[in-house]
């Protein structure tokens, strides 16, 4: 993602990749390692990305936005409402009603945290992105607070629809990314 950004130009065409990690701690540029609460034997990698701690591992959907916000005329705080209003456009096709909380970026339901937002802006262009939960361990969570919040509750979209895979939930999100950038 950072050889990528560095290297474009206005006419290389944005990109969206999307993947699936094995178990780490990641923790962005503004993280404190007092988050993590307790050592599981999970690394923990120091990332360029905004924000605090979170949990990537199997079973989670990670979208990463290569864009262009100069071309695209956007801002930061339009991308992620943009990204947030996707994931809860793609849970409302499910039944289920998520939405935004106040100062605390990414989507939920119930108050429990589904999906993870964090974002690195160079040149004009961001990367990083978005993380939802689909169908995984949730147990490393315990082990932080989640995007440095204490007590956070998080959640995943097989809590609400059984059966659900990862390759579903990541063509339904392109499908979503789609119609609101």
């Amino acid at each position: 993602m950072q050889a990528f950004t560095a290297q474009r130009d206005s006419a290389t065409p944005d990109e969206l990749w999307l993947c699936e990690h094995p178990p780490v701690f990641t923790l962005g540029l503004a993280g404190r390692p007092e988050h993590l609460l307790e050592d599981i034997g999970i690394p923990v990698v120091k990332i360029d990305r905004g924000g605090q701690i979170t949990y990537h591992g199997p079973g989670q959907l990670v979208a990463y936005l290569l864009l262009d916000l100069k071309r695209r005329g956007l801002t930061v705080k339009t991308l992620v409402h943009r990204m947030e209003q996707a994931v809860i456009d793609l849970l409302a096709d499910y039944g289920i009603a998520a939405e935004r909380l106040s100062g605390a970026p990414g989507v939920y339901v119930d108050g429990a945290k589904i999906a993870a937002l964090g974002l690195k802006i160079k040149n004009g262009c961001c990367y990083h992105g978005l993380a939802i939960n689909v169908a995984m361990d949730l147990a490393p969570f315990a082990a932080i607070n989640p995007c440095g919040y204490a007590g956070m509750a998080v959640t995943q979209l097989s809590a609400f629809k059984s059966a659900i895979t990862l390759e579903q939930t990541g063509e339904r999100l392109i499908e979503k990314l789609g119609n609101v950038l």
